[in-house]
C-alpha cells in the first residue's frame, strides 16, 4: 500500500514533508514547501495554490447546468403569516408541495424556488391539505421516528425484514 502511494504522490507532484509529515507537500527544486503552517518548511504560497485548485473545482462544480424546474401550470395560492405577524401570499405549483414533518415544502413564483412553510403558520392549511398527496395529509397516520428509520434505511439499501414488512402494511404509500 505505501507503494502505491508513493507512486501517486510522485505522479502527482506531491509528497510527505520530512519534518512533519503532512501529505501534500511539494519538492521545488532543492526546497520542500509544506502546506502546515506550523512546520518548518511551511511555504504560504502553497497553501494559496492549494486554496485557488479547490476554488477552481468548487466553481465548475457550481456552474453545472442543474435540470431547470418547469412548472405544471396548475398553482394554488398559499396564505402565510410569517414570524413578524406580516400577512404573505405565495403562489406555489401545485405538483410540487410536499410535506415535511410539520412543514409545507413548495415551489414558489415567480423564481420556483423551494420554500419551507410552518403548517402552524399557513392560514388556509384545510385548502392547501387537499393539494398534498394522500400519504402528506393531515389525517394520514404519520410514522414515528423509529419506523421512519427502518423505512429509510431498507429503502436506501433494498432490503427487507419482517419488522419493515410490518410497517410497510401499516403505511402502504410511505
Amino acid at each position: 500500500m505505501g507503494f502505491v502511494k508513493s507512486l501517486i504522490d510522485a505522479l502527482s507532484g506531491g509528497m510527505k514533508c520530512p519534518a512533519c509529515g503532512t501529505r501534500g507537500a511539494k519538492k521545488v527544486g532543492d526546497t520542500i514547501r509544506c502546506l502546515n503552517p506550523v512546520c518548518q518548511f511551511f511555504a504560504p504560497q502553497a497553501t494559496r495554490e492549494a486554496r485557488d485548485a479547490r476554488a477552481r473545482v468548487r466553481n465548475t462544480a457550481s456552474n453545472q447546468a442543474r435540470a431547470a424546474f418547469v412548472p405544471s401550470g396548475d398553482t394554488v395560492s398559499i396564505r402565510y403569516r410569517n414570524s413578524r405577524g406580516e400577512s404573505k401570499t405565495f403562489s406555489a405549483d401545485r405538483s410540487s408541495l410536499t410535506r415535511r414533518h410539520n412543514h409545507i415544502v413548495a415551489r414558489v413564483a415567480p423564481s420556483w424556488r423551494q420554500l419551507s412553510l410552518s403548517r402552524a403558520r399557513i392560514e388556509n392549511l384545510t385548502e392547501i391539505d387537499t393539494h398534498l398527496p394522500q400519504r402528506d395529509r393531515s389525517d394520514a397516520p404519520q410514522p414515528t421516528a423509529r419506523e421512519r428509520q427502518v423505512l429509510s434505511y431498507h429503502k436506501k439499501y433494498g432490503t427487507t425484514s419482517p419488522l419493515y414488512e410490518k410497517i410497510r402494511t401499516k403505511y402502504p404509500n410511505w
